[in-house]
């Protein structure tokens, strides 16, 4: 069964054995509504139509031509093009399934011409994805935010600064490996002149604008999370419209797009709601609440063992539905301990993005599989983003280590 439609018959039947149909009926109506009528919602809409509009106007492919351009001379340099365009996106998009799939048939087709590693090739892509849940906007964040009664604006900002060193770190490993073995991606020969390389940032300018439009909306306090998710839509769509790229067609297909994942979302979300009720009237976050206090005994101690909750959940599950599952039960737990509700939501955001990298059922993995139509396995899929988890590694020691470098800009805000 799909997650949503699961977590939501599970939840209805246990209250039916516990209350009775009349609280079942009560749940399933009331309880449902009130969470999706929640106005800080109307953003993943929003966001997921940015996203959307930007895809199939084609604007995603100026912003990997000019990735291209100026940092194909490095080593590794369409796999660092690539990673540098996810992160560019990811200010367009929120999704990181979306921008897996995205540039998966935007850029590892190219880098295989160029003789690039199978593995790297869709590796980097798959890993990059997950850039798409931390740089604003992000739609982990919202459903976060929402459920856990934090500022939203606070946590898609808080999402910039480990976003950027997990970009750093990709980058990083990409050319170190590029330099240690130079047969896993080949240096183009393309030159290009100065004319050239700045008419790839004129037909690119659109990102830099819902960049500085999104992230300084946000930080400036002149839009709200809700907001800035209609300024960054309407933004994309005056860009395709002013660069010729607007149609009927396009429009039509990005409309339909962002209906359907946000339907997607909204009933993971749903379903998510009414379990998390269920789960309270059982009293079994209280209980787990009781059994991880008596094992953590200090901050520290807890984020390890949320770490490694996680990290074998995300095997298995959606991250949205087990981010959504797995929030009231640890809620006694946050509270208790006092841990910081922003940093903990980055965290929780990190690792369910890793869990998109990890099988068996990592989701990103199959989408570029998918994605590619056979011209690369899975299994080389997966062989190519093992990397990229030792460089998320590294990134989650300074998240957990540098709370403080977190929640700087968050701290800041206006």
């Amino acid at each position: 069964m799909p997650i949503g439609a699961a977590l939501g018959t599970v939840a209805v039947t246990g209250i039916l054995v516990l209350r009775g149909p009349q609280a079942a009926m009560v749940l399933l109506s009331e309880g449902a509504f009130d969470f999706v009528a929640h106005w800080s919602l109307s953003a993943v809409p929003m966001f997921i139509l940015m996203g959307s509009i930007a895809f199939h106007s084609g604007l995603t492919s100026t912003l990997f031509a000019a990735a291209r351009v100026w940092l194909g001379f490095m080593p590794g340099g369409l796999a660092v093009a690539t990673t540098c365009a996810s992160a560019g996106f990811a200010a367009a998009s929120g999704s990181s399934v979306a921008m897996a799939g995205a540039m998966s048939r935007l850029a590892v087709p190219e880098m295989l011409k160029a003789g690039y590693d199978k593995g790297l090739a869709p590796g980097v892509v798959a890993a990059s994805g997950t850039l798409g849940a931390l740089i604003p906007p992000s739609i982990p964040f919202i459903l976060y935010g929402v459920f856990m009664e934090a500022s939203v604006s606070k946590l898609l900002i808080a999402g910039i600064v480990p976003g950027l060193l997990t970009f750093l770190a990709y980058t990083a490993l990409i050319v170190i490996r590029a330099k240690l073995n130079p047969a896993l991606a080949p240096r183009t020969s393309e030159r290009f002149t100065l004319r050239q390389k700045l008419a790839t940032l004129v037909a690119a300018w659109p990102f830099p604008v819902i960049v500085l439009g999104v992230i300084g909306g946000l930080y400036s306090g002149m839009f709200t999370a809700t907001e800035v998710g209609a300024f960054g839509a309407c933004v994309t769509l005056l860009a395709a419209l002013i660069s010729g790229r607007f149609s009927g067609a396009m429009l039509s297909a990005a409309l339909r797009e962002t209906l359907l994942s946000t339907a997607a979302i909204f009933l993971i979300a749903i379903g998510a709601v009414l379990f998390s009720q269920f789960l309270t009237l059982t009293r079994i976050p209280l209980e787990i609440g009781r059994i991880i206090d008596m094992f953590a005994v200090n901050q520290l101690a807890f984020i390890l063992l949320v770490s490694l909750f996680y990290l074998v959940l995300g095997m298995f599950l959606d991250p949205i539905g087990l981010m959504l599952v797995t929030l009231p039960l640890l809620g006694p737990a946050i509270t208790a301990l006092d841990v910081d509700v922003i940093w903990f939501g980055v965290l929780v955001v990190k690792f369910v993005e890793i869990g998109l990298l990890t099988p068996p059922i990592g989701l990103n993995l199959y989408v570029v599989a998918a994605a590619l139509n056979g011209k690369v396995s899975f299994a080389e899929v997966t062989r190519g983003t093992a990397w990229f988890l030792a460089a998320e590694a590294v990134v989650m020691v300074i998240v957990i280590a540098c709370p403080g470098l977190i929640l700087l800009l968050p701290n800041i805000m206006q």
